[in-house]
């Protein structure tokens, strides 16, 4: 008799799970994969939606059918078990849709009744779902309950299953790519990098476009900040070039290697991870000014963020796409009345091109919902996506793949203030980002630890 530890595990996905990513069920070809049939009740209730959960709704729906298609002439081969190999010859597992023991007169049903009640009530989708992996459980099978709701993993384990989050997609945290590096080198080869304007980056390891803060042995006061080129040159950060950009000064050695990169339009992305305060909006939005207005290297500077609120949502808002993305965008204006001098000078200058009205007209610079961004073509511009911490990492690739031809891109975010509610520092689409790309010479990241916009909002970042 085949032992229990010999056979495939069962993973129970939960509706999340799928619709936080369609491919999801492609990630457990070698065990078996069961969906319980109130997630697809569930999946029915998303699938008619524009934005992303309903794609990965329709897609999942999709992927199901072709899988019972597959199985045909017979029928119900679902409940039994269709071979993952029909889809993916690498696949060694079977996908079940499951229904839930319900209230009647079967021994699992009684017992599950009987032991839990009211708590696993079969009128809640989610008592559904958990029903459905105790039931298999029960039978003997190594299941596995796969969510992003921690609520349900937690009443998961408090019946005995085994639980994890959907890893795919996740990276550490704790451990993230800060884009520089630190290291104390001989005196002379700071004065060599100085006097040639170049070392050799290949001793300190570093990565295409990773930054390295240099310090004299023994003279901590002689120092240099160098970037690593593609060609695997340490060259020093321009400090002219970056002392002032569109009248903003760096006042931490982190926002002058953001600016080094965000001024330089070999860097097709740049990607800037920090709390509130750092400076990642600001300083994304004066070298887009800089690179716009005074350089023309791009038509417009786009700027877009994700429309998830804080809190509770304030519902149907008034007015055309501008008058509705308005309230969204309040965090863009705020800086871009800073770089402009100011709301009373904005205003004494109003018919100018250098005002936030005079910039729109003028068509130098776009505001977007993200909502809209799917299937357009951007050549030539300088996008940012600000607060990307709140997009998952499917979305992420969506809005990158939208780059055309001289287009330049930056992220900005704090992986530690997310409002999605299935994201987490360490599974949302701008640490995934970070991780993903770093080494590769089109991309860039900084990440920026002070916060300089007042001493309260340093205060409030550090202790509460």
């Amino acid at each position: 008799m085949e032992s229990k530890e010999n056979k495939p595990k069962v993973f129970v996905l939960d509706t999340n799970v799928l619709l936080h990513s369609a491919q999801s069920v492609e990630s457990f070809q070698d065990n078996d994969v069961v969906i319980p049939m109130a997630v697809v009740e569930e999946l029915d209730k998303f699938k008619k939606n524009s934005d992303e959960l309903g794609r990965n709704a329709r897609q999942v729906i999709r992927y199901l059918d072709r899988l019972r298609q597959k199985a045909l002439p017979k029928t119900g081969q679902l409940r039994l078990g269709v071979p993952l190999s029909s889809i993916s010859a690498s696949a060694t597992g079977k996908l079940f849709v499951l229904t839930a023991t319900t209230g009647q007169d079967t021994p699992v049903a009684r017992k599950v009744d009987a032991t839990f009640g009211s708590e696993l009530a079969y009128s809640s989708p989610d008592n559904r779902i958990l029903r459905v992996a105790y039931d298999l459980k029960r039978k003997g099978r190594r299941v596995i309950f796969i969510s992003k709701d921690i609520n349900l993993r937690i009443k998961a384990d408090a019946l005995g299953i085994a639980v994890m989050d959907f890893e795919r997609g996740k990276v550490n945290s704790s451990s993230l790519y800060t884009g520089f590096r630190a290291a104390e080198i001989p005196a002379s080869e700071i004065d060599k990098l100085y006097r040639e304007h170049q070392l050799p980056a290949r001793p300190f390891g570093l990565l295409p476009n990773e930054f390295l803060v240099a310090t004299a042995e023994g003279n901590p006061k002689q120092s240099v900040i160098a970037r690593c080129r593609a060609d695997e040159l340490l060259v020093p950060v321009d400090r002219a070039k970056t002392d002032s950009v569109w009248n903003v000064s760096p006042r931490n050695r982190e926002q002058r290697m953001a600016f080094d990169l965000l001024l330089d339009p070999a860097v097709k992305l740049v990607t800037l991870v920090g709390g509130a305060g750092t400076g990642k909006t600001l300083l994304a939005l004066a070298a887009g000014m800089q690179l716009v207005l005074n350089e023309n290297l791009y038509d417009r500077i786009l700027v877009s963020r994700p429309i998830i609120p804080l809190g509770n949502d304030i519902g149907f808002l008034p007015g055309d796409k501008g008058a509705k993305l308005a309230s969204w965008m309040q965090p863009i204006f705020d800086n871009l009345d800073f770089l402009l001098g100011g709301e009373a000078e904005r205003r004494a200058k109003s018919s100018s091109r250098y005002s936030t009205e005079g910039l729109i007209n003028s068509h130098k610079l776009e505001l977007e919902a993200l909502t809209y961004i799917r299937g357009r073509s951007i050549p030539r511009q300088y996008v940012i996506v600000d607060e990307a911490q709140n997009l998952t990492p499917h979305e992420v690739k969506t809005i990158i793949s939208r780059c055309g031809e001289d287009t330049k891109m930056v992220l900005t975010g704090d992986p530690h203030q997310i409002d999605n509610p299935y994201l987490d520092a360490s599974s949302n689409g701008l640490s995934y980002t970070v991780e993903r790309l770093k080494g590769q010479h089109v991309f860039g990241h900084v990440t920026l630890a002070r916060s300089e916009r007042s001493e309260l909002s340093a205060l409030a970042a550090s202790l509460l």
